[in-house]
C-alpha cells in the first residue's frame, strides 16, 4: 500500500515539474532574427541642372518660294513664233534672246516708213527753199503778203510732216525690236506657254522667269511669334532630304491673315542650296537669346508620352519628377518646368528606376560617395 502511495506521489511531482518547465519556456522571449538591410537598386551618378544662354528658337513651317518671278510676254501681236531658244529649266542672262517672231511684215512696214520719211524730208527742203526766196524778195514788192505767208505755212507744214514720218519710223523700229523676245533679268525659266509656229497676241505670257535664282522660305507664324521676329534674324531650314540651310529673315509681314490668323515671314536662302521652289520645309527662327535650365539628354526618361527626371534626395532615394522638356542642343535638353535649380538628378539609367528606389550614388569618376 505504502509502495503504491509513493508511486502516485512521484508521478504527481513529475507532472508538476513538467508544467513548470513548459511555463518557463513560454515566458522566455523569442529571439528575433535581425532584419536584413535594404539593398540599393542601382549605382548612379548625379548632376545638377546648369544654366545656359541659348538662342531663342521659334518652330515654324512653310513653303519654299521664288524671291521674285518675272513674266516675259509679247509686246506686239499678230505675229507667229519662228524660233524658240529657251525651255523650262534653262538658265539665262539678262538680255538673252529667248524666242523670235516673224519679222518680214514688220520689216516691210519699216521700209515704207523710211520712204515716207525720205519724201517728207524732200518736201521740207523744197518748202524751205521757197520760203527763203520769199524772205529775200518780200521787201521788194515782188510778192504779195498773202503769197509770203503761204510759203511760210508750207515750210512749217513740211517740217511737221517730216517729224511725223520720223516718229512713225521710230515706232516701227520698236515693233521690229519686239520681234525678239529677250530675258528681262538673269535666272531660270520656270514656265513656257507657247510652241513653235504659234501666233501670239499682244500682252500674251510667253515665259516665266525665276529672278536671279533666289529662293525664300515663306514661314507661317502666329501672332505671338510675329511680335518677336525682326528682319535680320537667323534661321535654320530643314529640307525634305534632311539637309539644313542657314538663312536670314528678309521681311516680316506687317499683318496677319484674316482667314488663318497667321502671318508670313520671308527667309532668304543661300544660292546653290539644293532647295526647289514648291518644297515644303520646317525650320527654326532665332529672334534672340535666352537663359535656360539644362540637363544631359541621357537623364531624360520618356514614358507614356511624358518626360521624367529622377531626383536623388538626402536618403539616396529617387523621386520621379514630371518635367517639361524644351529645346535640344549639343547633347543637352532644356527643362522648361518641373525641376528646381538645386536638384541632384540621375544622369543615366533612369529607365531602370521607379519612384522611391534606393540607389548607390557615386561620383562622376565612379568612386562611392561617403
Amino acid at each position: 500500500m505504502k509502495h503504491r502511495t509513493k508511486k502516485i506521489v512521484l508521478i504527481f511531482a513529475v507532472v508538476i515539474l513538467a508544467a513548470f518547465a513548459a511555463a518557463g519556456i513560454r515566458r522566455t522571449p523569442a529571439r528575433t532574427e535581425p532584419q536584413s538591410k535594404a539593398k540599393a537598386t542601382l549605382s548612379v551618378t548625379t548632376i545638377g541642372p546648369e544654366k545656359k544662354i541659348w538662342p531663342l528658337q521659334l518652330v515654324a513651317s512653310g513653303a519654299i518660294v521664288a524671291w521674285q518671278e518675272a513674266i516675259i510676254g509679247a509686246e506686239t501681236g499678230g505675229l507667229r513664233i519662228t524660233a524658240l531658244y529657251a525651255d523650262v529649266g534653262t538658265r539665262v542672262k539678262q538680255g538673252q534672246v529667248l524666242a523670235d517672231l516673224a519679222r518680214e511684215s514688220v520689216q516691210a512696214e519699216l521700209r515704207r516708213y523710211e520712204a515716207s520719211l525720205a519724201s517728207a524730208r524732200a518736201n521740207l527742203a523744197q518748202a524751205k527753199a521757197n520760203a527763203d526766196r520769199a524772205r529775200l524778195v518780200k521787201d521788194s514788192g515782188a510778192i504779195s503778203e498773202q503769197q509770203f505767208n503761204e510759203y511760210l505755212v508750207a515750210e512749217q507744214t513740211a517740217k511737221a510732216n517730216m517729224d511725223l514720218a520720223e516718229a512713225q519710223l521710230d515706232v516701227q523700229k520698236v515693233v521690229l525690236s519686239q520681234t525678239r523676245i529677250v530675258a528681262v533679268d538673269e535666272g531660270t525659266i520656270t514656265a513656257r506657254s507657247v510652241v513653235l509656229g504659234q501666233v501670239v497676241a499682244s500682252g500674251m505670257e510667253l515665259f516665266r522667269l525665276q529672278r536671279q535664282d533666289r529662293l525664300e522660305w515663306q514661314a507661317e507664324v502666329d501672332a505671338n511669334q510675329l511680335t518677336m521676329i525682326k528682319a535680320g534674324a537667323n534661321a535654320e531650314v530643314t529640307l525634305p532630304s534632311g539637309k539644313v540651310l542657314h538663312g536670314i529673315v528678309r521681311l516680316v509681314a506687317p499683318t496677319l491673315s484674316t482667314a488663318t490668323s497667321r502671318a508670313n515671314v520671308f527667309v532668304s536662302l543661300p544660292g546653290e542650296s539644293g532647295a526647289k521652289a514648291g518644297m515644303f520645309a520646317s525650320g527654326r527662327i532665332e529672334p534672340g537669346r535666352q537663359t535656360v535650365l539644362t540637363v544631359p539628354e541621357s537623364a531624360l526618361v520618356l514614358r507614356d508620352g511624358h518626360s521624367y527626371l529622377f531626383e536623388v534626395n538626402a536618403d539616396n532615394k529617387v523621386i520621379r519628377r514630371t518635367v517639361t522638356a524644351g529645346m535640344h542642343r549639343e547633347g543637352l535638353v532644356e527643362i522648361a518646368g518641373g525641376l528646381g535649380e538645386q536638384a541632384r538628378i540621375v544622369t543615366a539609367g533612369g529607365a531602370f528606376l521607379a519612384d522611391g528606389d534606393l540607389v548607390n550614388v557615386t561620383k562622376e569618376d565612379g568612386n562611392q560617395v561617403r
